[in-house]
Order: C-alpha cells, then structure tokens, then sequence
C-alpha cells in the first residue's frame, strides 16, 4: 500500500509537466463525468479493506467497448486499432511499484515466444514521461505500454479506476479476434500478481497460426531387387 502511495505522490509532482491543454482537457472531462460513474467496492481489496471501482464492469462474452489511450509521445491509440487479432491487456496500478514491474516485465519477456497475429498491450494510469523512463531504465521495449491518464476512458469503460486513487487496478483481459472479452482477472488484492500462466495459455489458444505439419515422405523403395 506505502508503494502505491508514493507512486500517487510521484504522479502529482510530474503532473506539471503534462502539456496545459491536454491537463485542463482531461481534468474537465473526468471531473464532469465522475459523479455519473458506475461504483462497484466488493471486487478488488487494497489491504485488508475492499476499494471502490468506479465504471462499467464487463463480462466474459461482452463486446469489449473500444477505448483511447496515449503512447509515450501522446499519440493517441484505440482497441479499433487492432481489430480482427487477439489482445491481451495487462492492467496495472503503477509501473514504480514492485509487482507491478515484475508483471510488466514478465508480459515484455514472454511475446517473443508469440505468434505475430496476438497482441500484448499494458496500460497504466502512469504519466507518458514515467512510462517511457520505466522503459527505458527496465529495457521493456516488446510490449505496447500505454497511458489513460489523459482521458481515464480505458479505467471507466472496463470498470477499473480506483475512486480517491486516480489509480487502475490490476488485471488481465484478453480479447479474442471477434471483438469479445475471452479472459478477465481482477486481481483480488491489488498487491497480488495475476496469474500469469492461464492468461497466457488462453492468449495462444486464440492464435489463428496453425504450425506447419511435417510431412513425412516414405523412403524410396530399394531397386537393387529388380
């Protein structure tokens, strides 16, 4: 909890340093929208004391409502984007705290051992000048790491945004290639990892890459016999 704290704290002192139209932009728009958000608080535990999520929770099957986020250099990117492929979202807090490296780092290790048409993003509600130091510092340069914290429209379309944090909380979705949510994980405690091997199992079995079969030819019959 101390972790995540500070992590609350490096965010406001960077804040500063966001371009003005995009903070007042983005401030404007969450401010106005905060009250009519959905509130969930019996899912995700910081602790010993269960948070409140505030968005809209999705289901297995449900269509995965599409989002807006930033890469580091604030270009915008949308789940339209990767239509027709399979996604894996890795969700967490803040990229300075522990498990959240770890899980970041585990997911930028394991997509080289993917097929190409799988895609691996994560997404923080990490300032874009953070995520790209993190990168930087921790070498993660496989993954896609995103940022909602210019729009938080990720956090409330996915039920996700920790209401009095303006932190995400940690979990796993995977979007299969008809546009549906195939996987969800809200980690139950947000100090907790997820579980990494099922998700990624259930990513590969998404992949439309059949691995090519091996064809074994007879030998050639011996015509010394003639």
């Amino acid at each position: 909890m101390i972790n995540i704290l500070s992590s609350v704290n490096y965010l406001m002192m960077n804040i500063s340093k966001l371009p003005t139209f995009i903070l007042l932009s983005s401030l404007f728009t969450f401010a106005a929208s905060a009250e009519e958000l959905t509130e969930t608080t019996n899912l995700v535990m910081a602790g010993n004391k269960y948070v409140t999520l505030l968005g809209n929770q999705v289901n297995l099957g449900d269509i995965a409502p599409d989002f807006k986020v930033v890469t580091e250099s604030f270009s915008p990117v949308t789940l339209a984007e990767f239509k027709n492929k399979a996604v894996l979202i890795s969700v967490v807090p803040s990229l300075d705290t522990g498990v959240c490296s770890i899980q970041t780092k585990r997911f930028n290790e394991e997509v080289t051992n993917l097929p190409e048409d799988l895609v691996m993003l994560t997404i923080s509600n990490d300032l874009p000048f953070a995520q790209k130091r993190f990168c930087k510092t921790e070498k993660v340069d496989n993954i896609k790491v995103l940022s909602d914290a210019v729009w938080r429209n990720f956090g409330q379309n996915y039920g996700l945004l920790i209401k009095d944090m303006g932190l995400l909380t940690r979990a796993i979705f995977i979007i299969d290639t008809d546009g549906k949510i195939a996987y969800k994980e809200l980690v139950s405690n947000i100090s907790q990892h997820p579980d990494y091997d099922t998700a990624l199992a259930k990513l590969k079995s998404l992949s439309q890459k059949v691995p090519p079969v091996q064809v074994e030819t007879a030998p050639e019959a011996d015509k010394s016999a003639d």
